[in-house]
């Protein structure tokens, strides 16, 4: 064998690996997180232009909403997550964050006055919040709850009433 052939050989070898180690592979849900791992961390842009971080709220349940005002289902579940979830746990400790994937402010705040929802939706621009937990090209319907420690103990995949229920006890329980 040739000493280039071998050299390109052993290249393509160790790029191979390193692609393989670097990528992740999406659930059937499309999610690259997974229950009881820690929530990834990231910095929360509101509205208002106030910044913090999610690790920030340690201590408390927090909800990440995934939402983009094109999104019917997202449409369909937002005066659920309104009417049974934000109004009776958001004095009672709940964190919820409407991450909006991929629209700009001015479109994110239209978008909240149209559905009338009161609890905060937060920018995700460029789609970073979102790909940190799920694939890229994954469907933007979904929820993750965090628990006080940090770690995810939840997550659902678009809008049935059956797991939103169950998604309502386990926030419930753990407040």
């Amino acid at each position: 064998m040739r000493p280039q052939f071998l050299i390109f050989f052993l290249f393509l070898l160790i790029a191979s690996f390193s692609i393989a180690q670097n990528s992740v592979t999406a659930d059937d849900k499309g999610y690259i997180v997974k229950l009881g791992q820690m929530a990834p961390d990231f910095t929360i842009n509101y509205l208002d232009g106030t910044t913090k971080k999610l690790s920030d709220f340690r201590g408390k349940i927090v909800m990440l909403q995934f939402t983009a005002s094109w999104c019917s289902v997202c449409r369909k579940e937002m005066p659920h997550i309104e009417s049974k979830i934000w109004q009776p746990y958001k004095d009672k400790g709940l964190i919820l964050l409407g991450v909006d994937r991929r629209e700009p402010k001015e479109k994110v705040e239209m978008f909240a006055k149209e559905m009338n929802i009161t609890y905060p939706l937060v920018l995700d621009e460029e789609s970073k919040i979102f790909e940190l937990y799920a694939a890229p090209n994954a469907g933007v319907t979904r929820n993750v709850i965090v628990g006080k420690d940090g770690k995810i103990i939840f997550m659902t995949r678009l809008f049935d009433e059956v797991e939103f229920a169950e998604m309502v006890t386990i926030i419930k329980n753990n407040l």
